[in-house]
C-alpha cells in the first residue's frame, strides 16, 4: 500500500512539471540591449502599467499561451516596460527620468518610445539593430497576435506589405 501512495505522489508531482506551461521569459530593456549586441535579434517590448485592465488580460490570455511563449522566447528579445517606472533608465547614453503628473506619473522613455502617444497595452517592435519597426496599440488576442509576430520575426514586413500578408496568413498557433 505504501509503494501505491508513493508511486502516485512521484506521478503526481512528474506530471505537474511535465504539464508546466512554457512562459515568455520576460528582460529588462537595458539587458535586451546587451544580448542583441552580442546575438543580433529582433526586440518586442509590452509597454504596461500596473492598473491597465487590458494590459492584465493580455498577460493572462495572450502571453500565457505556450505557443504564443515559445515563439517570443524563440524569435525575440522580450521585454516587459512599465510605463510608470520611477526608476532611471539609462539606454545609449540618454538617462530617461520619471515625471511626476497628477496622480500618476510617467517615465519619459514612454514618452519617447510611444511618441507621446501613452496608450496601454502597446507592443513595440525594434529590429535587431534597435531600431522601432512597428508600435501596436491596445489589447492583442491570440488570434491576431500570431500572424504578427511571424510577419516581424520572419523580415515578411520587408517584402510584403501587411494587408496581403495577412490575408494569405494561416494561423498555426
Amino acid at each position: 500500500m505504501k509503494r501505491i501512495g508513493l508511486f502516485s505522489v512521484v506521478l503526481f508531482f512528474g506530471l505537474q512539471t511535465f504539464a508546466q506551461k512554457e512562459e515568455v521569459k520576460w528582460l529588462g530593456l537595458e539587458e535586451a540591449l546587451v544580448l542583441n549586441k552580442e546575438n543580433p535579434k529582433k526586440i518586442l517590448i509590452d509597454v504596461y502599467t500596473n492598473w491597465c485592465y487590458y494590459c492584465k488580460v493580455m498577460d493572462k490570455k495572450t502571453y500565457s499561451n505556450p505557443k504564443i511563449a515559445n515563439y517570443i522566447n524563440t524569435h525575440f528579445y522580450p521585454v516587459k516596460f512599465n510605463a510608470e517606472q520611477k526608476e532611471d533608465l539609462t539606454i545609449n547614453g540618454k538617462t530617461y527620468k520619471y515625471i511626476s503628473s497628477g496622480r500618476r506619473g510617467y517615465n519619459a522613455f514612454a514618452v519617447a518610445l510611444l511618441e507621446g502617444k501613452l496608450s496601454y497595452p502597446t507592443t513595440v517592435f525594434f529590429d535587431d539593430k534597435a531600431e522601432v519597426i512597428s508600435r501596436l496599440p491596445g489589447y492583442l488576442d491570440i488570434k491576431s497576435f500570431e500572424p504578427i509576430l511571424v510577419y516581424i520575426a520572419e523580415n515578411h514586413y520587408n517584402t510584403s506589405n501587411w494587408s496581403d500578408f495577412v490575408n494569405t496568413y494561416k494561423n498555426t498557433f
